[in-house]
């Protein structure tokens, strides 16, 4: 038998087919490690439930003497296979030493690529172990109205375990429902406007990471997706433009921010593209996001336009802290230019 088992998942929410691969690794292994992914994020229709909620919701799954043998681990969602599958590596490595691992999973889609991404663990392949999906259960949570919604989570009796359903129940009183149905809804108008595509498409943006006086420059926007949260600055390329004009456009647009070009092309410090095919619940969206240092100069007045509800200088050090209130993978832009997350 191998020293531990891990199991790596978002389980949102926790579902027999995920009850059932848990009790799966539990039979290979004394103790079980969940790697509970999309940690650290802000809610949205794609990760309504915060890691801390899928850990209760898990516990309540399990029995107590199953409990004892299971240790949750959060996982940010890093955008970068590389970098997850070393930080997965270390946290495992960090609770079993130099221990024989087995990782169980479920090749479900395309997604379920990374796990061929660990040897030399031990991959225990499993086949799907219930005929239910987390993605089914977040559509008919969103779509249902709220007077039926008992019924609705009546129905998911024979898909969830008992301790989901009525952990569920009470958390749809909670302050978040009523937002995330919006964006739900909003996000399938806009997959309907582009159901007639002939490929499904591939959406091209800018994004600023504009320093100054060890401030960062953020939007908090105004609308869906992502009402509320804190972004950067940045749309869609125009078909006219070039990326760096179409960078520059949007900064004055959605900041109000206007400098001289001499001034912006000196504090120009380089381009990253951000292309991970999940970061941005909209479809594709391939990201080209320009790094500027304006240097320790004051710092410019700014104020929110067009999409943004506010624009505001933030003190790097106060990033962090604020991951959770990030739209997208935007706390994942910032960290690649200014470093914000200790090494895996």
């Amino acid at each position: 038998m191998t020293s531990a088992a891990v199991v790596i998942g978002r389980f949102q929410p926790v579902h027999n087919g995920h009850l059932a691969l848990l009790r799966a690794a539990l039979a290979e292994a004394p103790r079980v490690i969940v790697m509970l992914g999309s940690a650290h994020q802000a809610r949205s229709p794609r990760h309504p439930f915060s890691w801390t909620e899928r850990a209760e919701m898990m516990r309540l799954a399990l029995t107590e003497t199953e409990r004892e043998r299971v240790e949750i681990v959060p996982l940010r969602d890093l955008y970068d296979e590389a970098r997850w599958v070393q930080a997965v590596r270390a946290a495992v490595q960090q609770r079993v030493g130099n221990g024989d691992v087995t990782l169980v999973g479920h090749f479900k889609d395309a997604t379920s690529g990374y796990l061929r991404r660990f040897s030399p663990w031990k991959l225990l392949s499993l086949p799907r172990q219930h005929r239910v999906d987390a993605t089914d259960l977040r559509a008919a949570l969103f779509e249902a109205e709220p007077d039926v919604l008992e019924g609705v989570l009546a129905s998911w009796v024979d898909q969830v375990p008992a301790g989901t359903r009525s952990f569920v129940q009470a958390w749809a009183h909670l302050p978040y429902l009523a937002a995330l149905r919006r964006e739900w809804a909003m996000l399938k108008r806009y997959r309907q406007a582009w159901a007639a595509a002939p490929y499904a498409p591939t959406f091209v943006t800018v994004d600023l990471v504009l320093r100054c006086a060890g401030h960062v420059l953020l939007i908090q926007r105004g609308k869906d997706p992502g009402q509320g949260l804190w972004a950067l600055p940045g749309g869609f390329v125009e078909p006219r433009d070039t990326l760096y004009q179409s960078a520059v456009r949007e900064l004055e647009e959605e900041t109000g921010l206007r400098l001289l070009p001499e001034t912006l092309q000196r504090a120009l410090q380089g381009m990253a593209v951000f292309d991970h095919p999940d970061r941005s619940q909209r479809g594709r969206t391939i990201s080209h996001t320009h790094h500027f240092d304006l240097g320790d100069r004051e710092l410019p007045e700014v104020q929110g336009g067009d999409d943004a509800a506010h624009a505001r200088w933030v003190p790097v050090a106060e990033l962090a802290a604020m991951e959770a209130e990030f739209f997208d993978d935007h706390f994942h832009m910032l960290d690649r230019f200014l470093g914000l997350l200790p090494a895996a």
